[in-house]
């Protein structure tokens, strides 16, 4: 069952061949055999899933179920969900059950779709390959000794193994898209706003934006279409007319203008990710686009400016983690300002508090304007890249992250490089556009490469359809490694 398409799955059920009960069980029986080897679960829910399930297969019985109802799903432990532990794979808050749904959870909930737990991740989504985690790295279901990218790395590592048929992910700076390539799976940041943020645990606030992460560009629709949608408890929530993103998968492709930016396919890319990226552009056109020349001038400040926004998002909202309002709390202070110290010190890993020292620094009197306010200036001038670019063409291709995924432990020392993984990623989330990663094929050793596919403002139904017409010709979506297919 695991191999079925969403739609599939949602056909089997309305026609009763199978139930959600067998299905989310055949769920969580590859979870006990495989989730230890990959340490992609933080929290695994099975009582809670087959009840859901059971209320699921009543509305089957009752005709009250909707596309949706009785597909299982996995979400991000970023995601506040009601009597789950949400720990943001972080000690701090180890101990926090959440007492509320997040948005997304309650809309997934509304239609019946079980619970299958909560994904590993890096500390608070600080990160690009999921080894930041409390709970020790997750495992790239394709090469055991590779990361499968961040921060939502066991959202992607569970759908490439069959553990899930969709998850739930979140994107501050390609954290979607880059676990999506490195794990050949499919995954969409939308358009900041389309999804509200009620109930996710921030990081940087204007930055952070869910989305789904599915094998293919169809069943992302699907899932799209369930979470999206004006929310009032998120301020920046998009008051518009949520429109439907299945309703145009099938369109064609002819006329279709792809800009191909020269300042993504230069130095230090990998040359065997370029000619696979190149050739996934190059099926495109058969299917009747064509492509233009476009320029991103300023694509090299994305990540510099990013290191400063961010973070100063983060130490600001990370400041309630003080082990009195919410969080870890050490023993045995000796006064307020010692638990204030060694709580913190002691609940944050070291990615989490290196951000905050930076931020902080950032948004200190004396340095606002050296490096806050010109990080800002920086971001307009990444945003207007685009502006510009989008005159003469209808999307942007591209690759998703300079290289393959790299090993476990690679990285560690070398901060710089690992947050330039991020190179391609980094100037959608500034601008605040959608993109997608679709898979684009497999690397000589082994491991996936995603194309990159970044739109205007609110084109996701687009971008979800090129990936879908792309999907048709090819079958990159379809592979999954060899141990995990029975």
């Amino acid at each position: 069952m695991h191999n079925l398409t969403i739609k599939q799955m949602s056909e089997k059920l309305h026609a009763g061949e199978i139930t959600s009960v067998q299905l989310t069980q055949h769920y969580l029986d590859r979870i006990a055999k495989f989730d230890a080897e990959l340490n992609a679960y933080v929290t695994v829910t099975p009582e809670l899933a087959m009840q859901m399930a059971q209320e699921a297969d009543e509305r089957f019985k009752a005709g009250t179920a909707e596309l949706l109802t009785g597909i299982p799903v996995a979400h991000k432990d970023i995601f506040c969900t009601d009597g789950i532990k949400t720990s943001c794979s972080s000690k701090m808050l180890d101990n926090f059950i959440a007492p509320y749904d997040a948005h997304v959870v309650s809309q997934l909930k509304k239609v019946g779709m079980p619970i299958l737990g909560k994904t590993n991740m890096d500390e608070f989504a600080m990160g690009s390959t999921s080894e930041s985690s409390y709970y020790g790295p997750t495992k790239n279901p394709w090469d055991h000794k590779a990361v499968p990218g961040g921060s939502s790395g066991g959202a992607a590592a569970v759908i490439a193994a069959g553990l899930a048929p969709m998850a739930t992910g979140t994107d501050t700076g390609g954290s979607i898209r880059q676990p999506a390539a490195f794990c050949g799976i499919t995954g969409i940041k939308p358009t900041y706003g389309m999804v509200s943020r009620f109930g996710i645990v921030a990081y940087a606030s204007s930055f952070d934006q869910a989305g789904p992460m599915t094998r293919s560009a169809e069943d992302a629709a699907w899932m799209l279409n369930a979470m999206a949608g004006f929310d009032e408890r998120d301020s920046t929530s998009l008051q518009q007319e949520k429109p439907d993103f299945a309703a145009s998968l099938g369109e064609s492709l002819v006329g279709l203008k792809v800009g191909i930016p020269a300042e993504y396919f230069g130095e230090g890319l990998d040359p065997e990710v370029e000619t696979i990226v190149k050739n996934a552009i190059a099926e495109i056109e058969k299917l009747g686009a064509s492509t233009v020349p476009v320029s991103l001038p300023n694509k090299d400040l994305a990540v510099p400016s990013y290191y400063v926004l961010a973070p100063a998002e983060a130490s600001s909202n990370l400041s309630r983690f003080d082990g009195v309002r919410f969080g870890y709390r050490c023993e045995n202070p000796t006064d307020l300002q010692d638990m204030y110290q060694r709580s913190r010190g002691e609940g944050f890993g070291a990615e989490v508090k290196r951000r905050i020292m930076v931020g902080a620094y950032a948004l200190s009197a004396g340095f606002y304007d050296a490096y806050y306010l010109k990080a800002q200036k920086l971001r307009r001038m990444v945003r207007d890249d685009f502006t510009k670019a989008f005159e003469s063409c209808d999307v942007i291709m591209g690759p998703v992250a300079p290289s393959t995924a790299f090993n476990i432990g690679e990285k560690s020392d070398d901060q710089v490089s690992m947050y330039l993984s991020d190179l391609y990623t980094i100037p959608v989330n500034l601008a605040g556009l959608p993109g997608i990663s679709v898979p684009a094929g497999f690397a000589d050793n082994g491991r996936p490469v995603g194309l990159h596919i970044v739109g205007p403002y609110f084109s996701e139904a687009k971008l979800l359809n090129i990936g879908h017409q792309y999907q048709q010709v090819t079958d990159w979506h379809k592979q999954m490694p060899e141990q995990y297919q029975g």
